[in-house]
């Protein structure tokens, strides 16, 4: 499970208003697919182990279950969190005990999937959770803007905007952490979170949208 460094660690590592209790629209791709962000390598990207963005532990390859070369995306498995995505071809991904890890090949998009633990965090449900980890980044950057709202699926979308640069980063970031409730089971979900140049803010949130119905999630 997620520590409670997962609180900070989707801004600060891939560097206020409150949650909304209503659904204020969904994802939208807007036309977009997963050929928009890939690079037509045949899957070969994923054969490769970059720590990047590790903190400590060392990364293994994640587990590629399928490559779709004319849709441009491979599908991903990370063994350790129990969790599936799509991910665009180009790409590279990778995991460690707690988290899957995947990134483009000019790491202007980075991708962090975690599982939470709710009440171990402190906090009673994915609203709470959301509400919480706005406040949390704000104290700690008051710089940043957040904004979150709950999509029609019972997630919740958070927007971190003016998220200071990396190291290796050209300019500011947009940060976007999707949080997924377990269906029956608020205490548990998963987060996964999408950091994009600012340039690319509009970019991220159309892959965002192609992303979120690629999960699955082995509960």
């Amino acid at each position: 499970m997620a520590s409670r460094r997962a609180l900070l660690f989707g801004a600060a590592a891939l560097a206020l208003l409150p949650v909304s209790t209503r659904a204020k629209g969904d994802l939208d791709a807007g036309g977009s697919t997963f050929r928009d962000f890939a690079v037509a390598d045949q899957g070969s990207s994923f054969q490769k182990v970059d720590p990047m963005i590790g903190s400590g532990a060392v990364p293994t390859q994640a587990r590629v279950l399928s490559v779709d070369n004319a849709g441009g995306f491979a599908r991903i498995r990370f063994d350790a969190i129990r969790v599936e995505v799509t991910m665009p071809l180009g790409w590279q991904a990778n995991e460690d005990w707690e988290r899957g890890i995947g990134f483009s090949s000019d790491k202007r998009f980075r991708l962090i999937v975690w599982r939470v633990d709710f009440a171990y965090e402190g906090v009673n449900d994915a609203e709470h959770y959301a509400a919480t980890k706005i406040g949390a980044i704000k104290a700690r950057k008051p710089g940043i803007e957040a904004q979150a709202r709950k999509l029609s699926d019972g997630s919740f979308l958070i927007v971190y905007r003016n998220v200071p640069a990396g190291s290796g980063d050209a300019e500011t970031r947009v940060v976007y952490d999707l949080v997924v409730p377990r269906p029956g089971r608020p205490k548990e979900g998963v987060l996964l979170t999408l950091g994009v140049s600012a340039s690319d803010s509009e970019r991220g949130l159309r892959l965002l949208a192609l992303l979120r119905p690629s999960i699955r999630i082995d509960w």
